[in-house]
């Protein structure tokens, strides 16, 4: 075996795939200077060839029985010696007896979840799994064609908000929705961050499995006591006033505000006995994890331990409430939380990962119809060898954090759970590799999950789609997302509504899109040249291919050019008489609104995650739009 040969032959036996396909169907392969730097962070010595057959060796050694081997209902798992006795006993106790096959095989019960198998002297955990996730019939309970609103939480704005959004400002918006005949609110990523600063992205946060505290509540949570704290500190009065009236989000301004209301708020409430007791009795639910989780995160929230836990407890009591009041309102399936791919190497989820998470390791995509360049995320993830040796306990925490409150759940860059695109820390998106993920165990695993929470599992299914992943996918349950933008035939026109996906969720945008209007004026196309991304010649170009977009859509709507009100309006019915399972309209888009949430690529020269909902004028362009989007998805039924 020469150096080269063992080279590939290592990346392999590591789960890096040295060849992979671009988005425009080109067959790539990942040239050797850039796979030693990722195998040298993965563990693997290989900088000496001469190193690397003996690296290949243990590898392949070091292939063990996995701590929890998952499977379905009814199928057949090895056990241990042929024809012998075996017990399944459930995590809660219960027992069933079976017995191995003569190819030492036994038959999995009919019951989903966590069983131990013990057969003669061999004992496994198994992860028993229904064949699909819990569905969006299930929770609407025979209604078909259901739509929800997307809502970025920030965004929202309500009384008292600190000018950051909040649980109460949302939880509105679902009562809002429910009444024109909403059964979901898709919200973004509500994860604890890492500290609040200037460039804050929700989708690098410091920890998933927790909240982050600024969008409590304090009115909602405390009434009166809250109202009473502000008028005795007239200047946080005054601070907060001036943050809610923003248009673009301070994020550190609104932060401190929010951290000083809330210091106040706790110092107000703590002598109450009833509330000492009920966040007593969070804080020893939460156990150990909650407390590692506090003493890595308050310092860099720059608050205190007692308050970023108080903190933690009041947001937790608010989404809660929030999802009550959704389905209380009507809605099937109430709050839709989103899942961030990966979380910020020094936050709190990669202290308490320690082995088990990506060393070295950032995640990121190749070039794809999102971004011509590739990207760095600079987040990471959990690594496949640390879940294997975890038994996939940091995965199955995390989709139980994340579900609970909730009616669904929306996994951002779900390819990543077959491959994640993964680069050395300070190197550029094109000096990574695809990492090989287990698809069919984290499947497995989020199918018990989703039953348990009953909650739904969208996956972002879009940019460089692996053949076969969105069969499978839809085969245990998890709807994919059609876009407008992305929804095309070969010849580059608007595929018909009806040529959609009904075991997907049919969406205008996305928050990484422009919104319809502005897509329409080319607004995404200015901004890229005024930070320098194309040149006039390249701006002449791109805005020459959009108009002839345009007037594709214009096509397929039926509408000729005009009225940029009755354009938005007549693509919002042609996403929503799709045969979609389910339908999201963003906010953006019900409401008219221009610019963009998030200019992929960008940082600090875009105003992402910062910009809040119109203050006054939208209420009936919003009636209008969330009433002939439920029209349109009830023609869709017929």
């Amino acid at each position: 075996m020469n150096g080269a040969a063992s080279l590939s032959a290592l990346a392999d036996a590591v789960g890096l795939s040295v060849d992979w396909t671009d988005v425009d169907g080109r067959p790539q392969r990942v040239h050797e200077d850039a796979l030693v730097p990722l195998l040298e962070a993965l563990g693997v010595p290989s900088a000496n060839p001469a190193h690397r057959r003996d690296a290949l060796l243990s590898l392949r050694l070091a292939r063990q029985r996995p701590v929890l081997c998952t499977t379905l209902v009814g199928e057949r798992v090895q056990a241990g010696p042929a024809d012998a006795p075996c017990l399944w006993e459930h995590e809660d106790g219960g027992r069933e007896e079976g017995r191995a096959d003569a190819h030492g095989n036994a038959q999995a019960p009919a019951r989903p979840g966590y069983w131990t198998l013990s057969c003669g002297a061999r004992s496994q955990r198994v992860a028993v799994a229904p064949a699909r996730c819990f569905g969006v019939p299930d929770a609407v309970k025979g209604r078909s064609h259901p739509w929800g609103l997307v809502l970025q939480p920030y965004a929202a704005r309500g009384p008292h908000d600190g000018g950051v959004g909040d649980t109460a400002a949302c939880a509105a918006w679902a009562q809002r929705a429910a009444i024109a005949g909403a059964d979901a609110l898709a919200l973004g990523p509500v994860h604890a961050a890492n500290g609040i600063d200037a460039a804050y992205s929700p989708y690098s946060p410091g920890d998933r499995r927790y909240l982050e505290a600024i969008h409590a509540a304090p009115v909602d949570a405390f009434g009166d006591i809250a109202l009473q704290v502000l008028d005795q500190h007239p200047a946080l009065r005054e601070k907060l006033a001036a943050q809610e009236d923003a248009t673009l989000i301070d994020w550190p301004a609104a932060a401190g505000a929010k951290w000083a209301w809330l210091a106040a708020v706790h110092a107000a409430v703590s002598a109450d006995p009833a509330a000492a007791e009920d966040l007593q009795r969070f804080v020893e639910e939460g156990g150990q994890a909650l407390e590692r989780h506090v003493a890595f995160s308050h310092p860099h929230a720059g608050v205190s331990a007692p308050l970023y836990r108080f903190g933690q407890w009041v947001a937790s009591r608010g989404w809660r409430r929030a999802q009550h009041l959704a389905r209380g309102a009507g809605m099937g399936i109430g709050l839709i939380a989103d899942l961030a791919v990966g979380f910020d190497p020094r936050g709190a989820e990669a202290d308490a990962a320690g082995s088990a998470r990506l060393q070295g390791l950032v995640l990121g995509a190749p070039p794809d119809a999102f971004c011509a360049g590739g990207q760095v995320w600079g987040v990471t993830s959990y690594s496949p060898q640390g879940l294997h040796e975890l038994g996939f306990a940091p995965f199955i925490a995390l989709l139980r954090a994340v579900m609970r409150d909730r009616g669904g759940l929306r996994i951002d860059h779900i390819l990543g759970w077959q491959r994640l695109w993964v680069v050395p820390e300070g190197a550029g998106a094109g000096q990574g590799a695809y990492l090989r993920y287990p698809l069919q165990d984290l499947l497995n695993i989020a199918a018990i999950e989703s039953w348990r929470q009953r909650c739904i599992v969208i996956g972002e299914d879009l940019g460089v789609v692996p053949p076969g992943i969105r069969q499978t996918l839809a085969a245990r349950g998890v709807l994919g997302m059609d876009v407008l933008a992305f929804a095309r035939d070969e010849a580059g026109g608007f595929l018909s509504p009806r040529a959609w996906r009904a075991d997907a969720v049919a969406m205008t945008g996305t928050h990484d899109l422009p919104t319809l209007v502005g897509w329409r004026r080319g607004l995404d196309l200015g901004w890229r040249h005024r930070l320098g991304e194309m040149d006039d010649i390249a701006l002449q170009a791109q805005a020459a291919e959009r108009a002839a977009d345009v007037q594709r859509l214009d096509l397929a709507l039926g509408q000729p050019a005009g009225n940029e009100t009755d354009v938005r309006l007549a693509a919002l019915e042609y996403v929503a008489s799709s045969p979609a399972a389910l339908a999201l309209l963003p906010v953006e888009d019900a409401l008219g609104m221009a610019e963009q949430v998030n200019l992929p690529g960008t940082v600090a020269t875009h105003p992402n995650w910062r910009q809040r909902l119109p203050v006054s004028g939208a209420g009936q362009t919003l009636e209008d739009s969330m009433a002939r989007f439920a029209a349109a998805r009830r023609r869709a039924e017929a």
